[in-house]
Parts: C-alpha cells; sequence; structure tokens
C-alpha cells in the first residue's frame, strides 16, 4: 500500500483539499483504487457544533459522521465512500488517549505526546488503509507548516514514513509562490522558509504544488528545485482556475503531477482517460443556455457554509447544459423587505438548511413566494420545514403553526422533536445523523424524479413533521411522498397543482458528482429551465 501526505505552508486556504481531491481523480482515473484521509490539528472532536462562519459546511457520511468539509471534494472527485476513520481530529486522538489512560490500557505507563499521542494517529492512518483496501492511501493534514497545534501530526507522520519503508510513502507540500507587483517578480523564500520548517521536524516534500497567480518560468522552477531539494519536474505549478474547480485535475495532469507521483511510488499503471471529465468540465465553462436560481439562506456571506449545494447545482446544471446564475439571499433582508423584491424574476428557489431561529420567517416567506407563483421549489432539511409551517399557515388557516424549535409554546408544532429525543441534552446527541432509507409514494412526483421506489439519504437533523398535522394538510393539497420504510417520518414533501415544488427532510447534496447529479438538483434545474423559458 503506497502513501502520500499532502501538507501547507505559508498561508491558509491554499487549497490543500483540493489538491489532494485532484490528484485522486487521477490516480483512479489510472485504475488505482484511491482513499482520502483529512487530519484536522483543531481540539474540537468534530465540526458538528462549530460556527458555519467560522468552519463553512459540516459535510455529513454515510455513516452519520460530521466532517470537515474537505471530505465533500473527496467523495466528489473520487469513487471512495468516506467513513468517520477518514476524518481525525486532535479532539479525537486526546479523548481517545486519555478514556485508554483512565481504563488502565497504558499499565500506569506516562502518557505523552510521544509514542502515545503519535501512536494514535499512526494506528487510524493504518486503519483507513486496512479497511479500504486501496492501492494508495491520500491523507491531507489540515492548518499550516508552523503551527503548534500540527506538530503532533507531523512528528507521526515522521514515524510513518520511516515505517512504511522507502518508495512507500511520499510528502507533497502545496505553497504559495507570491507575486510581488511593486518588483515584477515571484518569490521563493516564503516556500523556502516553509520547508525549511518542515525539514526541522524531519519531514523532506517529494512534490511541490505551487499556487500562484503568475505563471512559473523555467528560472523560478529551477530555484525551487534547488533550495526546497525537490526533483526539477516535481515542481509543479497550480495556478488560480479559470472557470471552476473541476479544471484542477486537468491542469495538474498537463504539469505530470500524476505521473512524477506514481514514478516516486514506483506504481505501474495504464494512462489516465480524462475524456468525461472533459466533457463535463466544458459543459460548466460553455453551456448552451444559462438560467437564475436563488438560494435564500442565512449564511450566504461566506461562499463554503453551502459548498455542497453549490455544487451540486453545478453539477446539475451540466446534465442540462446549462449554466447556474446564482443568486445569493440573505433570509433576513426577505424579513424585512419581503421575498418579491429578491426573488421576481428568478426561476426557480432553493432553501437550504441550518439551525436557530435567525432569517427562519424570511425562509417562509420564501416558500410561500415560490408556491403562490409557481416557481420552481427546492427545499432541503429546513426548507423542508419550512414549507411545512408556510403551507400549515397560509393555505390550512393554522395562523400560529411553527416549530418547537422556534417557539416551543405553538399551539400548532407542525414540526416537533421525537418524544424519545426530549431528554437528550448533548449537541448532537439527539439528532438524526447518516444513510436512512427513504421509501417514495408510487406515483408522486417524487417517484418520478427518482425513477425507483426506494433511495438513500443523508440526513442532519432533530426535528421532524407532526403527523398529527397529516390530515388537515393533505386535505388541502399537500402531498407526503417520501417516508421512512416504517411511514412513521417523513422524508419528502410536494405539492398537488404546482408544477414543480419538492421539499426534502434529508441532504442530497452530499450524495452529488459532477458526472452523476443528483436527481433531485437535476429535475429542479430542467424544471427550472422551463420556466425561465
Amino acid at each position: 500500500m503506497k502513501y502520500i501526505f499532502v501538507t501547507g505552508g505559508v498561508v491558509s486556504s491554499l487549497g490543500k483539499g483540493l489538491a489532494a481531491a485532484s490528484l485522486g481523480t487521477l490516480l483512479e482515473l489510472r485504475g488505482l483504487k484511491v482513499v482520502l484521509q483529512k487530519l484536522d490539528p483543531y481540539l474540537n472532536v468534530d465540526p458538528g457544533t462549530m460556527n458555519p462562519f467560522q468552519h463553512g459546511e459540516v459535510y455529513v457520511l454515510a455513516d452519520g459522521a460530521e466532517t470537515d468539509l474537505d471530505l465533500g471534494h473527496y467523495e466528489r472527485f473520487t469513487n471512495c465512500v468516506l467513513t468517520r476513520a477518514n476524518n481525525l481530529t486532535s479532539g479525537q486522538v486526546y479523548e481517545t488517549v486519555l478514556a485508554k489512560e483512565r481504563r488502565g490500557d497504558y499499565l500506569g505507563k506516562t502518557v505523552q505526546v510521544i509514542p502515545h499521542i503519535t501512536d494514535e494517529i499512526k494506528a487510524r492512518i493504518r486503519e483507513v488503509g486496512v479497511n479500504s483496501g486501496a492501492d494508495v492511501v491520500i491523507t491531507e493534514i489540515g492548518g499550516t507548516t508552523g503551527d503548534i497545534e500540527g506538530l503532533p501530526f507531523l512528528e507521526a507522520i515522521r514515524q510513518f514514513i520511516l515505517e512504511a519503508g522507502t518508495g512507500n510513502a511520499i510528502i507533497m507540500h502545496v505553497t504559495l509562490v507570491p507575486f510581488i507587483k511593486a518588483a515584477g517578480e515571484l518569490k521563493t523564500k516564503p516556500t523556502q522558509q516553509s520547508i525549511a520548517k518542515l525539514r526541522e521536524i524531519g519531514l523532506q516534500p517529494q512534490v511541490l504544488i505551487c499556487r500562484t497567480e503568475m505563471p512559473l518560468d523555467e528560472d523560478v522552477r529551477q530555484k525551487l528545485s534547488l533550495f526546497c531539494n525537490v526533483p526539477l519536474d516535481a515542481v509543479v505549478e497550480a495556478g488560480d482556475v479559470d472557470h471552476t474547480i473541476y479544471e484542477a485535475p486537468l491542469n495538474l495532469r498537463e504539469e505530470g503531477l500524476d505521473s512524477t507521483v506514481c514514478r516516486l511510488l514506483n506504481l505501474q499503471t495504464k494512462e489516465p482517460n480524462l475524456t468525461d471529465w472533459k466533457r463535463f468540465v466544458q459543459r460548466v465553462i460553455s453551456p448552451k443556455k444559462r438560467v437564475r436560481i436563488a438560494i435564500v439562506g442565512k449564511y450566504i456571506e461566506l461562499q463554503d457554509a453551502y459548498k455542497s449545494i453549490y455544487e451540486s447545482l453545478t453539477h446539475a446544471g451540466a446534465a442540462n447544459d446549462c449554466g447556474i446564475d446564482m443568486v445569493l439571499v440573505d433570509a433576513e433582508d426577505i424579513e424585512i423587505e419581503g421575498a418579491e423584491k429578491y426573488l421576481q424574476g428568478v426561476a426557480g428557489v432553493l432553501v437550504p438548511g441550518g439551525f436557530g431561529d435567525r432569517g427562519v420567517e424570511g425562509k417562509i416567506k420564501a416558500a410561500r413566494y415560490a408556491r403562490e407563483s409557481r416557481t420552481p421549489f427546492l427545499g432541503l432539511c429546513l426548507g423542508m420545514q419550512v414549507a411545512t409551517i408556510e403551507f400549515a399557515r397560509n393555505a390550512c388557516g393554522l395562523e400560529s403553526a411553527n416549530s418547537t424549535e422556534f417557539d416551543p409554546n405553538t399551539k400548532n408544532p407542525v414540526i416537533a422533536i421525537l418524544e424519545e429525543q426530549k431528554d437528550v441534552t448533548d449537541k448532537g446527541g439527539s439528532m438524526r445523523l447518516g444513510t436512512w432509507q427513504t421509501k417514495f409514494l408510487e406515483g408522486s412526483h417524487a417517484h418520478q424524479v427518482y425513477g425507483k421506489t426506494e433511495a438513500s439519504e443523508r440526513h442532519r437533523h432533530r426535528y421532524e413533521f407532526n403527523m398529527k398535522y397529516r390530515q388537515i394538510l393533505e386535505e388541502k393539497g399537500f402531498v407526503i411522498s417520501g417516508t421512512s420504510p416504517d411511514g412513521n417520518l417523513v422524508e419528502l414533501v410536494e405539492l398537488k397543482n404546482h408544477p414543480w415544488y419538492l421539499a426534502c427532510q434529508y441532504h442530497p447534496e452530499f450524495q452529488s458528482k459532477p458526472n452523476a447529479p443528483h436527481p433531485l438538483f437535476k429535475a429542479f434545474i430542467t424544471a427550472s429551465l422551463a420556466n425561465e423559458e
């Protein structure tokens, strides 16, 4: 088994996750089985309780693990299906080691960073490799070289590479090569310093991914090779993509990254076939038509807060040979100024998930606008709940209808917490997480969209549709078209006499891929295109 460790230097947000995912794409297209893993140095046990403004979206895996958004890149760019073992935080490491110490597993020894913390990190890297049966394990280390919290992970990697043996593990370092406009030059010194920092703890990168605004000329490549002790053909230019992140694998292929990695790891493979990937990218860059989609959210200021939704819209757009013009609308603005000002003229309305009552009334107004104007509507998680609340209030006359999340004393709790979860107080502990089965009502719009009677979808929520209100809503044209197999939980709803109005309790955005868009997103864009014409 071969191992690739991806580190980052100089500054954060260089795109280590995208570089790792892109390399995974290229290696898969060479016929190798690849699995990716993220090591995060922060002390939170997982990002599940972290503010999206700080950390971006929480990406949910099939087994219910709440993970870093980079795992979304991993699953979108490759065929690997990840589990909680693929995202390790310092919080998890220390929690595990301290639990072992309390149980007496260390037989009274002094518990230290070396070897106990580093051994735990190495064990998790090995576990991912063994359980996946992959040819190549790509492990990204979060943060930036020099961060104090990242040192145990880098030390564990130093030990791991030594144990793996020559030719079985390499380091790919992602770094910034800044262009100083006043001098008119690219500067290599920050990268040199970053590599020097790695060398201090015994790590020497074999591949250098250079993030740069300007092309690397031969002199700069030679300088980076000489001073960073990296072969010239392993100095890889990674400029900003022109149109879409899905260009990254194509650009890195032109730089020969996959060939270099295969040579360093003694991997004998076929040349990658990029035909389908290129076709997808071409449709994203040069679509035959365009459509305006409004996303009504509460974290729209931060691009990464709805990352998977934006990518799913891109996938669905390409499937329709259509570019997506996203109209990002703050739900609080709609609360104040009304929906028509912000939504008039869009071809489709999407309301994503979220927690807390901020902006909820704006989302409710957006759902009402889509229903009454007959604009295609897609609600995700909280988007389904606000659609239910809106319909109960304005179509069924239940003026006080609400969720007990927002109004614990509402007279009409059309959305409420399950009885068996009311006593759970730990953050995240009472949520329905991970993959659950949905059974579709035969003959429904949902059944038509999916083309089958059942599907597995990923969840991340606590509150549910209150079945006591089912009959009242159904009498007015509300259709429960997807439920749990036992029929007790509502998973998907739609409306009679509306061109396209579907809202689901789950998160379909976590299962969409470039050449395999999720059917809900694909059908939503198809309907929106029809609405615009």
